[in-house]
């Protein structure tokens, strides 16, 4: 689900929530070390985000944050914060070339620099923790 974000839209931040989950308590987030990635500078990215990055001359970066279901991707054009909310199920990351981390939801999809150790060790944490909130699969039991 890709929506603008910018301005406090009761209904969009309910299903944000309902798909993703609410946002982490402080003494989670502090238990965590931290639910947020460092600035991560984009690469490529699918067609419908990436007519919105080319609306403006700034060089094109994201953010991703952890939620309980879910991550959410943001990112700026034009003065406007969008986001790409993706919840677990359907969320694939891949590690591609040289340090570039791909992340996909159904049609959209973000391409990502991963050059310094700690966007590494983010996507590292972000993936361990859909593992351990993953459903028991049918093999588990």
């Amino acid at each position: 689900m890709l929506v603008n974000v910018s301005y406090n839209n009761k209904e969009i931040t309910r299903k944000v929530d309902a798909e993703v989950g609410k946002p982490f308590t402080l003494k989670e987030r502090w238990n965590m070390g931290g639910i947020g990635s460092p600035r991560l500078f984009i690469t490529e990215t699918s067609i419908e985000i990436r007519n919105l990055l080319i609306l403006d001359n700034n060089r094109d970066q994201c953010n991703v944050e952890l939620r309980p279901k879910g991550i959410i991707v943001r990112f700026r054009s034009l003065l406007e914060t969008f986001a790409l909310v993706i919840p677990f199920y359907k969320l694939t990351v891949y590690k591609g070339d040289l340090a570039i981390y791909s992340i996909y939801r159904d049609h959209y999809f973000i391409k990502v620099q991963a050059d310094t150790k700690a966007v590494q060790k983010f996507f590292r944490k972000l993936l361990d923790f859909k593992a351990d909130n993953a459903p028991t699969s049918i093999e588990d039991l």
